[in-house]
């Protein structure tokens, strides 16, 4: 799906961010305090709305909200009133014009550091090469044109090489007066050590399911409450996972998969070659993609649950009587493998250019036994 069919805003637009309160508390405290950290690693699972909080405090920034010697005792540069009350939290008017700027990657003030564009190849790079990093040091000596904050969301860390991440460490050891530095990061364990011991860390929680139901209800109001609950449960409080699973028609084939599940250790031949054949076509790749990872975190909550002596958690009601029985098919050690298999196939299918309805097959004969 593209951006521009998304039901969905970008994280810079985004106005609609909840379930994070403690994390926001956290941020506002330490502003109140009048000793800001200036760098800051927002961490937590994919989806869970970092980035969208990295942006609401860049706005909050930029609004000029934040108390100390960069803010002005009049009104900002662009006509914004200052500052936000305690009341609101970190939010800013999603009508004022330091709102539609950040949205619009427009404020002078705010540098967004991404994975950039190959220009030999013209495509998106994998990772955060030096060149964008370095951009960073350039922006963070300019002279501030309204709030008198600079601020730099970098989306996500993680993908930074190690010569970025020894760029932007060289910025956190010494960061110029009034620049806050907001990283983004999935797994900040696997980050040097060296820029996590330089940042302050704010962990973002996955949603519950009062909140998953809400912003699901918002963005998908066509579905029933059913469907938002089954979305919200297979991607664990993860609202981009749910959105993203929703896109790719998650719901359908989570439940074809179960069905094929639920006949295990048997396997019906016809039923088998006829969901595995849907993923053979051209232009079916996401769909692929989306039931291998279906499959796979279907197994690893079997896997976890057993590892811990307990029977997991159904998401549809019909799984149930299919995982008491499955539990005991393997042992723990299985189970492992085979989740590690399906991983594998799933990542080398396209690299190696696989035929996609064989691997299908051949991860359900794994778990049958026969494989």
């Amino acid at each position: 799906m593209s951006t521009e069919d998304q039901a969905w805003p970008e994280p810079r637009a985004n106005s609609l961010l909840v379930g994070q309160e403690m994390a926001e508390a956290t941020f506002l405290a330490a502003c109140r305090s009048g000793k800001l950290p200036h760098a800051w690693l927002i961490a937590g699972p994919p989806g869970i709305g970092k980035a969208s909080f990295a942006y609401r405090i860049a706005r909050y920034a930029l609004n000029g909200s934040i108390e100390g010697p960069a803010q002005d005792a009049g009104p900002s540069l662009f006509g914004d009133a200052l500052p936000a009350s305690e009341d609101e939290g970190l939010g800013v008017d999603p009508d004022s014009i330091v709102f539609r700027q950040v949205a619009a990657g427009s404020h002078p003030d705010l540098l967004s550091v991404e994975r950039g564009i190959n220009e030999r190849t013209k495509k998106e790079r994998s990772e955060i090469v030096v060149e964008d990093a370095r951009r960073v040091a350039g922006f963070l000596h300019k002279t501030a044109s309204g709030s008198g904050w600079r601020v730099v969301v970098i989306d996500s860390v993680d993908e930074m090489n190690r010569n970025a991440a020894n760029a932007i460490l060289k910025i956190l050891e010494e960061p110029p007066a009034n620049a806050l530095l907001l990283l983004v990061s999935h797994s900040p364990g696997r980050l040097l050590p060296t820029i996590r011991s330089r940042c302050r860390l704010l962990r973002l929680s996955p949603l519950g399911e009062a909140d998953m139901d809400r912003l699901l209800a918002h963005y998908l109001p066509e579905e029933t409450g059913e469907n938002r609950l089954l979305l919200t449960r297979l991607s664990e409080g993860s609202i981009g996972g749910a959105l993203a699973l929703h896109a790719a028609g998650g719901m359908a084939l989570y439940r074809d998969l179960v069905g094929l599940l639920a006949g295990l250790p048997d396997l019906e031949a016809r039923k088998l070659h006829a969901f595995a054949g849907r993923f053979e076509r051209a232009g079916n790749e996401d769909a692929f993609q989306t039931a291998m990872s279906l499959l796979a975190d279907w197994i690893a909550r079997l896997a976890r649950a057993k590892g811990l002596g307990q029977l997991p958690q159904p998401i549809l009601a019909e799984e149930e009587p299919a995982l008491r029985r499955l539990a005991s098919l393997h042992s723990l050690d299985r189970w492992l493998e085979l989740w590690e298999k399906v991983r594998h196939l799933t990542a080398r299918t396209d690299a190696i250019n696989l035929d996609r309805k064989q691997v299908v097959i051949g991860a359900f004969l794994a778990l049958q036994g026969t494989g």
